[in-house]
């Protein structure tokens, strides 16, 4: 913000504080209305607005010297202003500059020796020039100053930048996928807990607000994202928001039908019902005990995989053989099927 707005702005009450107020109380101040109205949190054009001013005021006031500079404009003034100074009547009290306006121009600047009533120039008119005074506070060249024709000379006052993104990966059971997980993570030498959301899918980015790097000029910190990375399963999968379970069937049962028992991703007994004539690739399923979601469940699909022994008796292959000479359309249908 250009010095030459100082006079219209009270940085103080924009923050919220007094003008005695610490570097501590200030900082305190100005984090509690950065939560309140960033733009990421709060969306409206209030908000906005409201956050600039706020941001504005906190770099100036946060900067030792820009903050002597400014309680210095407020009270002095601009271009030629007279102060009368122990009045009472809202003017300016010199007193507590003496030191720096002795060294300056020596006791009679201004006016006679003990005189309280002090004349500030722009330069030009042979009386002190207030570059001189502002440089006493911390003023260089190039960043504020009256010219020598009265005006002002400034500079933008740092604006405040949002501090970069970070980016990390982590690693996640099939279960902890499914069901959502509190994980550790660790950030510059800080550890801090997060949750991970149930249905998280392998690949999938996790934003955690305001946990990248730190922000310049009182600036919002950056964001941090996670990659997810989901561990493969033997058993288990997710579908959206289903979970897939291998569900294993002898030729009989699978066959034949009927009600089989598995075991679901919490290790609980689940009973499928398994319709006759079910072959592999068949999906069977158990509603609303996929992923947890507010926005609807998912369900628990047991998808079926028909299983024959390796080595085979002889009296299972005389069974085997009786069966198949009481099935032969089915195997005719089933080899047409394989010749296209």
């Amino acid at each position: 913000m250009a010095e030459n707005e100082w006079l219209n702005k009270d940085f103080y009450k924009v923050l919220g504080v007094s003008k005695d107020a610490s570097a501590d109380e200030i900082t305190k101040a100005y984090r509690k209305l950065a939560r309140k109205y960033h733009p990421d949190l709060n969306k409206t054009k209030e908000a906005e607005e409201k956050f600039k001013d706020i941001s504005e005021a906190y770099d100036v006031l946060n900067n030792k010297d820009s903050r002597q500079k400014y309680d210095a404009i407020r009270q002095f003034g601009m271009g030629g202003a007279r102060f009368a100074g122990g009045s009472g009547q809202g003017g300016f009290d010199a007193s507590g500059f003496s030191d720096i306006f002795g060294s300056m121009f020596g006791a009679g600047a201004g006016g006679p020796q003990g005189s309280s009533r002090i004349r500030f120039s722009t330069g030009g008119q042979g009386g002190p020039d207030l570059n001189d005074i502002f440089q006493a506070f911390g003023g260089a060249a190039g960043q504020g100053g009256f010219g020598s024709r009265g005006g002002y000379q400034y500079q933008e006052a740092p604006q405040p930048e949002r501090g970069r993104d970070r980016n990390s990966k982590i690693t996640l059971t099939t279960r902890q996928a499914v069901k959502g997980a509190t994980v550790s993570l660790g950030l510059d030498g800080r550890k801090f807990k997060t949750h991970i959301p149930a249905g998280v899918k392998d690949g999938q980015k996790i934003r955690l607000a305001g946990k990248g790097h730190a922000g310049l000029n009182g600036g919002a910190h950056g964001d941090l994202y996670l990659t997810v990375h989901v561990k493969a399963d033997k058993r288990f999968s997710m579908r959206g928001h289903d979970v897939l379970v291998d569900l294993p069937l002898t030729v009989s049962e699978a066959a034949l039908g009927g009600k089989v028992d598995a075991k679901d991703i919490d290790g609980n007994i689940v009973t499928f019902k398994v319709p006759a004539g079910s072959g592999s690739g068949t999906e069977v399923r158990l509603k609303g005990r996929g992923v947890q979601n507010p926005k609807g469940n998912g369900d628990l699909i047991g998808v079926v995989s028909v299983k024959v022994p390796g080595n085979l008796s002889l009296l299972q292959k005389k069974a085997l053989k009786e069966f198949a000479s009481h099935s032969k359309d089915f195997s005719e249908q089933i080899a047409a099927e394989r010749l296209g």
